[in-house]
C-alpha cells in the first residue's frame, strides 16, 4: 500500500546538478508522471519538446457516475494503474529507465491522495535507478506547456482556468511568478460541473459520456442565452481575483423556478436547459475576460509585458471550451495581445506537460534533487510572488467590452 503520510522536510529551492548534467550535455530525457487530480498520466521527452512516449488513464468515466471525484476512488485507481502507464510510457519512447536524465513529477498542488501516488511511486523509481528527481508544481507545468509548442519568451500573461484551478500570473522566468489573481471559492470548471449536474445533464442523451463542462458548452450552441441574466462576480471590485460560487447559487436559482414553472421534480430535464446552459457558460466567460482585462491593463500600467508583441497564454481544462476562447480572443485583440493557446489535449491534465516542465527545470538546472532525498507533497500551493493587493491598490477601472455572441 501506499503511505498517505504527508513529510515534514520541505526543499522548494534546493537543487542538485551532477557533473553530467552540464548544458553542453545532449539528448537529455526526463520521465514526467502526473497524478494530481483524475488523470494518470506519463510521458518521455527529450529536451527538444519531442514526445518519445506516452500514456494515459482517465477516470472521468467512473467519477461521472459518482456525480464529482471522491479522492479515495481517484487514490485507488491511480495505484490500479500507475507502474502499467509508467511502463507504456518507457516502452513507446523505447528508453530504458537507466537512460533518463531525471524523473519530473507533480508534487503540489492537488489532491492529497492522489500526489501521493505519484511521489510513492516516484521516489522508488529513482531510488532503484539513481536517477536525479525535480518536484513539479502543477500550475507552473501548465504555464509553460506552450513552450514546448513554440516559442514564447519571458515574460507572458497566463490565465489558468481548469476544474480546480483558476488564477493570473505573469511568468518571468521558469519558476519566476507574479500572481495577479485567483479563485476565492471554486474554479470555473467546478462551477460548470456542478450546474451540469445540477440540470442532470448526464441523462441528456446526448451528453452522457461528457463532462459536465463539455455538456454545458454542447447545449449551448443550441440554446439563446439572453433568456436567462446571471450577474457577473465582483463587477464592483477592482482586482483580477475570481469568485463563481455566487454565480452557482443564481444558476441554482434560477433551476428551481423553472422546475416549478414546468411542474418538473428535481432530476428531470427542463425544457429551457440549453438556455441555461448558454447564460451560465456566458456568463464565466465574462467574468474571466474581465479580470483578464485588468490583468492585462495593470501589466501594461507597471511595464510588466513587453513593449512589442505581448502574449497571453491561456491553458488549464477550461482553456479547450471554444465559447470562452472567443471571448479572450476578444479581450487580447482590443488590447494588442496575442493569444496562444495549446491544443485541448495539452490542456488537461497530462504527463507530457510535467516533463516539459522537468526539461525546462533541467536546462536551468533549477529544482533539480539526489534521488535519496526525501520529499513531501503540498496539497496546497501558491503560485509565484502574491501581487494581489497591489493589483486590488491601482483600482483600474475597465472600459467598456463588447462580449461575444
Amino acid at each position: 500500500m501506499f503511505s498517505s503520510k504527508v513529510n515534514t522536510l520541505h526543499l522548494r529551492h534546493s537543487f542538485w546538478c551532477p557533473a553530467s548534467f552540464g548544458k553542453a550535455t545532449l539528448s537529455r530525457l526526463v520521465l514526467g508522471i502526473e497524478t494530481s487530480c483524475d488523470e494518470t498520466g506519463a510521458a518521455v521527452l527529450d529536451e527538444t519538446g519531442e514526445i518519445l512516449g506516452e500514456s494515459l488513464h482517465s477516470q472521468k468515466h467512473v467519477h461521472l457516475r459518482s456525480g464529482g471525484i471522491i479522492p479515495t476512488i481517484a487514490q485507488q485507481l491511480h495505484r490500479d494503474n500507475i507502474e502499467r502507464v509508467v511502463q507504456e510510457a518507457l516502452e513507446r519512447s523505447k528508453v530504458d529507465p537507466r537512460e533518463l536524465s531525471a524523473v519530473a513529477t507533480t508534487v503540489k498542488p492537488g489532491l492529497a491522495l492522489s500526489l501521493g501516488v505519484g511521489l510513492d511511486f516516484s521516489k522508488r523509481f529513482v531510488r532503484q535507478y539513481s536517477t536525479p528527481f525535480i518536484p513539479i508544481h502543477h500550475m507552473e507545468a501548465h504555464a509553460l506547456t506552450v513552450r514546448m509548442l513554440q516559442h514564447v519568451p519571458f515574460p507572458f500573461l497566463v490565465l489558468l482556468v481548469s476544474g480546480g484551478h483558476s488564477l493570473l500570473t505573469v511568468a518571468r522566468g521558469v519558476d519566476d511568478f507574479l500572481l495577479l489573481g485567483h479563485s476565492l471559492d471554486e474554479a470555473p470548471g467546478d462551477t460548470l460541473d456542478k450546474i451540469a449536474r445540477r440540470l442532470s445533464l448526464i441523462t441528456h442523451p446526448r451528453c452522457s459520456t461528457l463532462s459536465g463542462g463539455q455538456a454545458i458548452e454542447l447545449l449551448a450552441k443550441d440554446g439563446d442565452r439572453k433568456k436567462f441574466h446571471f450577474t457577473t462576480p465582483m463587477g464592483q471590485t477592482n482586482d483580477c481575483c475570481f469568485s463563481f460560487a455566487g454565480l452557482r447559487s443564481q444558476v441554482t436559482n434560477t433551476i428551481q423556478n423553472q422546475e416549478r414553472e414546468e411542474g418538473v421534480e428535481k432530476g428531470t430535464l427542463l425544457s429551457c436547459v440549453s438556455d441555461i446552459a448558454g447564460a451560465a457558460q456566458h456568463t464565466v466567460a465574462s467574468h474571466l475576460a474581465k479580470r483578464t482585462l485588468r490583468a492585462i491593463l495593470f501589466c501594461k500600467e507597471k511595464g510588466l509585458l513587453p513593449p512589442s508583441s505581448p502574449s497571453l497564454v491561456m491553458s488549464g481544462g477550461v482553456a479547450s471550451n471554444l465559447y470562452i476562447r472567443k471571448a479572450l480572443m476578444a479581450v487580447a485583440e482590443t488590447t494588442g495581445l496575442q493569444l496562444i493557446c495549446p491544443p485541448a489535449s495539452f490542456c488537461t491534465d497530462n504527463g507530457v506537460m510535467i516533463a516539459w516542465n522537468g526539461v525546462e527545470r533541467l536546462r536551468e538546472q533549477r529544482g533539480i534533487l539526489p534521488p535519496n532525498v526525501d520529499v513531501s507533497y503540498e496539497p496546497k500551493a501558491p503560485l509565484g510572488i502574491d501581487m494581489t493587493a497591489e493589483v486590488k491598490a491601482a483600482a483600474i477601472r475597465l472600459p467598456p467590452l463588447k462580449m461575444i455572441g
